[in-house]
């Protein structure tokens, strides 16, 4: 298919990569002049009506997604049973290709990856859109290190209806939920459990499931525990190792419910990795017991007389029954006398300090733990509140609910309450490279630091990224200090005046484009002999402001090309063999050229013939013209000077 122009628009150039579903290839947009990636169906799915029904609609609900983290779909069409779908080009690794390189990552790096990945799932599920195929393969790096996530082709709109493919499960087996192993209802929980899987690789550099064939695979997310994280790779935090364990839980319950709340851990976590973000939920088991079947122990009854073996079996139950009674009555008495004893002793002892008094001190700059103890000693309950405090140092009290010489009775109901200084209350600055910088401002501002922008260019940031801050990444700032997000405007464009060549030697003319940052470009003819000819035209022309490194060509007075535009009528003979819209290419070739240069190449319909083309004709020289319709060679003939 390489060459192929798809919707008369898309030219393939090569095909960089494919999957089960589809085939991606490099294509040129001949209308905006860019390269995008074109993701064609493959042959397989092309005669299931339904799914191609299915593909176009989940496909343009992908479409109306538009985030910095998700990979933009310009464009879905069809056209000789090819199905596609134009995507914007990354010229970068999967995140798969990263990982093999690099191995397990840094923790801080890894959270960060997931925090993209994450803020698109969160994204596309605010759609109503379910990815279900989150993996490494699937997210993309850009030079500048941005992560995109692609391939939402198996996506599905969520509706009441179940999510799972009719005759299978959709995804990656590595990575998909249990609830994707067993064929069951997907939701944005399954993306979710999916990235988990993912964090679990960046971490650790490995799966947490492996086996000989995908089914065995499968059936480990359905039912085995993997090993934690943590026991991997020790230098993950707890905080970390929690959010991959929530996230990953084989019941869906017991998940993250939303993208956005497991995006709020991933935050919360760089500032506090040793922050506990899930607990085990421990159940206790329910004591077996043995319910007889009906009609066990039938020989006890006959028609409801008592037989004798039954007599005896009643008589050692009963007598069984007794001794328990007594022990467990005896042993009631002696707890019930124990404790009696013991409310007495308290009550004898509160009654004692009741008949004291206690009299309050001026706490206000005082350690607390000292004070706390002497409180604690006499019987007096502290409640503590801990604040943070710009003035006061760490553990200092600064504030007391009681005042000084106020009278208490020692006892359960008397307390004090406490206010201790937690100090200056610092904020750690995260690696904001790289990252978008409203997102960046947002963080800083919940924290309470003031934020300041400045805008600089930057050849290797994308725009609207952070370069970096001041203060920079890791350093503590107090509430209310400043930030300063430096926000790249992309690559500074610096624009330059075309120098006036005519009448210029070669030389001179490549001195003069070089001393305005410019550069040469093509020169006619290039094995001109004399240094001593004079440049006749220049492109562009002098005087314009043009972009600096823009190339400019030099024309000599001898071979400048004189050529006439000769208009041909092309007229359709046989019209029935054609159909409504014909397929026009018109080539030629010049006398004074080796070169075959398409003239037309286009979709004309029928009634727009006869068609009048302009036929370039060189000096003293003929051109060739060929044409083809359908496809099939219609006709030539030559034009002359």
């Amino acid at each position: 298919m390489i060459g192929q122009i798809l919707g008369n628009r898309y030219e393939l150039i090569e095909k960089i990569g494919g999957g089960g579903m589809a085939l991606v290839y490099k294509a040129k947009c001949k209308l905006l002049n860019r390269f995008v990636a074109v993701k064609i169906l493959r042959p397989d799915f092309t005669n299931d009506e339904e799914f191609i029904k299915r593909f176009r609609i989940e496909a343009q609900a992908a479409a109306s997604l538009s985030h910095p983290n998700i990979v933009s779909i310009y464009d879905v069409g069809n056209e000789e049973d090819i199905h596609y779908i134009v995507m914007e080009y990354i010229d970068g690794a999967t995140l798969k290709e990263y990982i093999e390189e690099k191995g397990e990552l840094d923790w801080k790096e890894a959270v960060n990856i997931s925090i993209q990945i994450c803020l698109a799932i969160e994204h596309a599920h605010k759609n109503n859109i379910v990815h279900r195929d989150i993996k490494p393969h699937n997210i993309l790096f850009t030079k500048d290190g941005m992560a995109k996530v692609t391939d939402f082709g198996i996506a599905r709109a969520v509706t009441s209806s179940t999510i799972t493919m009719v005759g299978g499960t959709i995804g990656s087996v590595h990575y998909f939920s249990p609830e994707q192993a067993r064929g069951g209802f997907t939701d944005e929980k399954s993306d979710i459990y999916s990235l988990g899987i993912v964090l679990y690789e960046l971490l650790t550099g490995s799966l947490p499931f492996n086996g000989d064939t995908p089914v065995s695979v499968a059936i480990k997310h359905i039912q085995e525990e993997p090993e934690e994280p943590i026991n991997v790779n020790p230098q993950i935090p707890i905080g970390v190792n929690d959010i991959v364990k929530k996230a990953i839980q084989k019941d869906q319950n017991s998940r993250y419910q939303k993208a956005s709340e497991l995006l709020d851990d991933l935050y919360e976590v760089l500032d506090k990795p040793s922050a506990q973000f899930f607990e085990e939920t421990n159940i206790e088991d329910s004591p077996t017991v043995r319910v007889p079947a009906l009609g066990e122990n039938s020989s006890f009854i006959d028609k409801g007389i008592p037989k004798k073996t039954g007599d005896n079996d009643m008589k050692r139950k009963k007598k069984k029954e007794k001794t328990t009674t007594i022990v467990a009555v005896a042993t009631s008495i002696l707890v019930v006398a124990l404790i009696l004893f013991m409310v007495g002793k308290v009550i004898m002892s509160q009654m004692e300090q009741n008949n004291k008094e206690f009299i309050v001190g001026d706490y206000i700059g005082m350690d607390y733990k000292e004070v706390a103890k002497m409180l604690e000693n006499n019987n007096i309950r502290v409640n503590l509140v801990e604040r943070f405090n710009d003035d006061v140092p760490e553990g200092e009290i600064f504030y007391q609910d009681r005042g000084e010489g106020e009278t208490l009775i020692p006892g359960e109901f008397s307390e004090i309450e406490i206010h201790v200084s937690k100090g200056p209350e610092y904020f750690e600055i995260p690696d904001f490279r790289r990252t978008d910088y409203r997102q960046a401002g947002s963080i800083l501002r919940e924290n309470g630091i003031l934020v300041a922008e400045e805008l600089e260019y930057s050849d290797t940031v994308a725009i609207d990224f952070v370069i970096r801050t001041n203060p920079s990444m890791n350093a503590k700032v107090k509430s209310g200090e400043r930030v300063t997000i430096y926000r790249s405007i992309g690559p500074e464009i610096k624009t330059t005046i075309v120098p006036d060549l005519i009448g210029k030697t070669r030389v001179e003319a490549t001195t003069m484009v070089t001393e305005r940052k410019l550069k040469v470009g093509d020169v006619y003819p290039e094995d001109m002999a004399s240094v001593v000819d004079k440049v006749t035209r220049q492109v562009p022309e002098p005087g314009i402001e043009v972009n600096e490194g823009t190339a400019i060509s030099f024309y000599f007075d001898e071979l400048i090309p004189k050529e006439i535009e000769v208009n041909r009528v092309v007229a359709l003979e046989d019209e029935d063999n054609y159909g409504d819209s014909i397929k026009v290419l018109i080539n030629t070739k010049k006398s004074n050229s080796d070169e075959v240069e398409t003239l037309v190449r286009d979709t004309v319909k029928k009634e727009d013939f006869p068609m009048v083309i302009q036929i370039p004709v060189p000096e003293d020289g003929s051109t060739q013209v060929k044409i083809y319709l359908d496809q099939k060679f219609y006709k030539e003939f030559e034009e002359r000077y």
